[in-house]
């Protein structure tokens, strides 16, 4: 049993580095190019596959983790959402297995929440990646329903929204090679990538509609 769980575990590592190296260079790609549309295919397949072994993986005996569990469920979210933004290019309606997707991860997130506020209450300062990933998944989700009410609101919401994910997929690619990769397990490990990749999806979001940006600062 253990030998096969070792398997899955070396598995999820590999299919998690294609999911690293596919991600980073989609980045760096040019947006919309085919370059950019085979890298972003490569990582969604690389970071959705690593992420539904970590799930049962963590919940095999000597190996229960369950934030790690909740991180793939949250991870697969991203990739999800992310590629189905793309659809509202020229789509107006979300779609009952949009609000399926994101409503499933805000009842996630709210479990996170909840998870990371008792163990606080109880002096566990574990509880603080719960609190932070849990808001962060929360915050997003109900972002989702937002932008599900009226797609074609904002300009180039659709992209705003697949760019968002997509990133947001990466840095949770970024945040397990430091973890598992590089042995480091401390807070900022798990929370820096979260804080400089928002900063990157802002430094996007600027770009792609700047008008609508301004506006809201007015």
């Amino acid at each position: 049993m253990e030998q096969t769980i070792t398997f899955f575990i070396y598995l999820h590592a590999f299919l998690g580095g294609i999911g690293l190296i596919t991600g980073i260079g989609s980045t760096i790609a040019k947006k919309g190019s085919p370059l950019h549309k085979k890298l972003g295919k490569l990582f969604s397949i690389g970071m959705i596959g690593s992420s539904t072994i970590s799930i049962p993986i963590a919940m095999m005996p000597n190996h229960e983790n369950l934030f790690l569990l909740l991180i793939g469920l949250f991870t697969i979210y991203l990739v999800l959402v992310g590629n189905r933004a793309l659809q509202f290019k020229t789509r107006s309606n979300a779609d009952i297995v949009d609000k399926a997707i994101s409503g499933s991860m805000l009842l996630f997130s709210a479990i996170m929440l909840g998870i990371g506020m008792y163990r606080l209450l109880n002096t566990d300062t574990s509880g603080l990646l719960y609190v932070f990933f849990g808001g962060f998944g929360l915050l997003l989700t109900l972002k989702d329903f937002q932008f599900y009410k009226n797609p074609q609101k904002t300009k180039n919401g659709w992209l705003l929204s697949h760019i968002g994910k997509m990133i947001g997929a990466l840095i949770a690619s970024i945040t397990a090679f430091i973890i598992a990769g590089l042995s480091i397990g401390n807070l900022m490990a798990w929370t820096l990538p979260t804080v400089l990749g928002t900063i990157y999806i802002i430094y996007w979001k600027r770009k792609v509609n700047p008008k609508t940006v301004a506006a809201k600062k007015i």
